[in-house]
């Protein structure tokens, strides 16, 4: 029994890129559609366009201009229209937050660790004393580390309107 092979395949459309070719090409001729009718001023998507204030008939929100505070630094200031020109630009109240309270408290903490390191070297001799000053010292070295940062000033500051 024989068989027989045909090795002729042209007669299948298997071919991957000449199948991407036809799709790209018929892209571009879609897109070149499109372009000729947006030349043609047939354009099917919106265009935003300006509309001034004064043809819209539309009061704005809100107004912005640019200043100067009271430091003399650059400053972009909102007008409300609802206020009715009471603010001019100012801020209507002003908010002070106040950490003097908390630099005191780290200040005599560090004035406290500098003593107690003093007073162990002083007490060079009595090993029982300088066990205890420096337990004292490890205390006061970690509530320092917990109170002097950013953090907990903000979180403790006085604040005054």
């Amino acid at each position: 029994m024989a068989m027989q092979i045909d090795t002729n395949y042209d007669h299948f459309r298997t071919d991957y890129s000449e199948r991407v070719k036809e799709k790209q090409a018929a892209e571009r001729a879609e897109e070149a559609k499109g372009t000729e009718a947006q030349r043609a001023g047939k354009s099917s998507q919106p265009q935003d366009e300006y509309i001034s204030s004064e043809k819209s008939e539309q009061k704005p929100s809100g107004l912005y201009r640019a200043g100067h505070d009271a430091k003399g630094n650059r400053k972009i200031f909102f007008e409300d229209p609802k206020a009715g020109g009471k603010s001019q630009g100012q801020p209507a109240e002003k908010c002070v937050a106040d950490t003097h309270k908390v630099d005191g408290e780290i200040k005599r903490l560090k004035e406290e660790k500098q003593q107690l390191e003093q007073q162990i070297q002083s007490a060079s001799g009595d090993e029982e004393i300088r066990r205890k000053l420096e337990k004292k010292l490890a205390q006061v070295e970690n509530e320092l580390s917990r109170k002097d940062n950013d953090t907990y000033r903000r979180q403790n500051a006085s604040v005054s309107v």
